[in-house]
């Protein structure tokens, strides 16, 4: 509390040695704040992804290394899950429902239960994307699909083996409606799930390379899934790839893009969707029309990267048409989807399991550090200036100039959100304990943009408040948690109590 109390002296000095007439009869005390752009911030929607394999279970983080991760530059080894936000995973529906209406989430002891379970033990949120379609991977559909009498396909490189359903078969679509539909009635919970990256049709569930029944039932589908996720998830943001061929049955994946693939996705955003991309750091295939509609985008919602190349197995990066990857370099492609992402604004970036972690932090740790300094969002009160006296029954008023020191946003703008965190003004007992919490209904935090302050000033009314000394505090509240503090702020946390950061002294007679 050093840096309050330094504060609170210079402002008694300014009060007891001949201050104006005008502040004699308004007290008030200004108080600044440095920001802190070192600590990782577990905000929704901001910072790392950490990716986990479909295949792993609860003891993945000591066999894979992520609990002892050497890091450039740091002598002791450290965690890859304490510079995450949230651990993703792309796994299948059968993981989820391997028999009708057998559900994993039911099951406390199932692997992928198990699984999540130690990563929420960890603070993380999940996120997840349920793919259905087994080209290269494997049966990704529960069998009693088939056996309802859904028709498909197999895989062309495996003949006989993989099925697939047919994304515009009536018996599929029946099923997938009612899994998905039972899984958002547990997962539908932003205090366990960051994201559903929810059109998750296609090869690898990427949502190119469809293979139809009929391809004149391409927007069919794509109304089909795009309406069911927005009724399934209400509360969870909800993504959709911008790929140039969404749900495309385009075998190669990246043509030309067709004329209305940027309005389906649009009509997806306008359906509450926000935006990933899957081939940051790819120039051959991330090209202008994604960066087009990136920046169209931009602080309207968020964005999601992952990167394209893979460094550690078959991928050959160092062909990329850039001319910037340097074969044995795998810090040049670090850079070059940390250079795409700043450009698209992203607000969060990923740590892909195995090699491309260990990569991040052995290649390139000054990226990690650098996001959780840049990245996303990171809003804080550069000053605050509270009254020190007051009058019970008196309405009186808390002003702020907050920064975004992040390239991107906070999506207070997306539907899931609904405006749902604001400004908050905090009266604190001697105990440290909010007594009293006034909002600013008018703050609009999406609004806040890198290098472009914001003020606020928040009205609070003492009328029911008892008389004595308390402490003003301010913080970022959420509204569906009654007013309790709900994003971090970028200051240091050792002056924070309870999420509210304490500013100075009030007298109330």
């Amino acid at each position: 509390m050093k840096h309050f109390a330094k504060t609170f002296i210079a402002v008694i000095l300014m009060l007891a040695s001949g201050a104006s007439a005008a502040v004699a009869k308004q007290p008030e005390a200004t108080v600044t704040f440095a920001p802190d752009t070192t600590r990782v911030l577990r905000n929704p929607l901001q910072g790392w992804v950490m990716y986990l394999g479909r295949n792993f279970d609860e003891n993945f983080w000591e066999e894979r290394g992520y609990d002892h991760m050497h890091a450039a530059g740091l002598d002791e080894p450290v965690r890859v899950s304490d510079y995450a936000t949230c651990a993703y995973i792309r796994t299948s529906w059968v993981s989820f429902e391997p028999e009708e209406g057998k559900y994993a989430w039911l099951d406390p002891d199932s692997r992928i239960m198990r699984l999540i379970r130690s990563v929420r033990d960890r603070g993380l949120r999940m996120a997840f994307r349920i793919v259905v379609d087994g080209r290269d991977q494997g049966q990704n559909t529960p069998q009693y699909v088939f056996d309802a009498g859904a028709q498909g396909y197999y895989d062309p490189k495996a003949p006989g083996q993989n099925r697939s359903p047919y994304p515009d078969d009536p018996v599929y679509q029946e099923k997938y409606a009612k899994f998905l539909r039972a899984f958002a009635s547990y997962f539908d919970d932003p205090e366990k799930v960051e994201f559903i990256d929810a059109y998750s049709l296609g090869k690898w569930g990427e949502s190119h390379s469809m293979i139809y029944r009929d391809n004149a039932n391409k927007e069919a589908v794509y109304d089909w899934i795009t309406g069911l996720a927005t009724e399934c998830f209400r509360r969870v943001p909800i993504l959709i790839h911008y790929h140039r061929l969404l749900g495309d049955p385009d075998e190669d994946g990246w043509g030309a893009a067709p004329e209305e693939s940027a309005r389906l996705i649009e009509q997806a955003i306008d359906r509450g969707f926000s935006l990933r991309h899957d081939a940051f750091g790819m120039t051959g295939y991330y090209q202008d029309w994604e960066k087009d509609f990136a920046r169209k985008w931009n602080f309207r919602r968020p964005i999601i990267l992952e990167g394209g190349w893979i460094t550690g197995a078959h991928h050959r990066y160092w062909r990329d048409p850039s001319g910037k990857y340097r074969e044995g370099h795998a810090e040049d492609v670090r850079l070059g989807e940390y250079e795409a992402g700043k450009e698209a604004r992203v607000n969060m970036m990923d740590f892909r399991i195995n090699d491309e972690t260990r990569s991040w932090f052995e290649d390139a740790f000054p990226l990690v550090k650098r996001f959780v300094a840049e990245g996303g969002y990171r809003l804080y009160p550069a000053s605050v200036t509270v009254p020190v006296r007051a009058r019970r029954g008196e309405p009186v008023a808390v002003s702020a100039e907050w920064r975004n020191l992040g390239f991107g946003y906070c999506p207070t703008n997306i539907p899931q959100w609904n405006q749902k965190y604001k400004v908050g003004v905090a009266l604190l007992d001697a105990d440290g304990r909010a007594v009293k919490v006034a909002v600013d209904a008018s703050s609009d935090l999406s609004k806040w943009l890198r290098e472009a302050p914001v003020r606020t000033s928040t009205g609070i009314s003492l009328a029911d408040v008892p008389a004595g000394r308390y402490t003003w505090a301010v913080g970022l509240v959420d509204l569906s948690r009654q007013c309790a503090p709900g994003l971090e702020m970028a200051v240091d946390a050792s002056l924070l109590r309870d999420g509210w950061l304490p500013v100075a002294p009030v007298e109330i007679k």
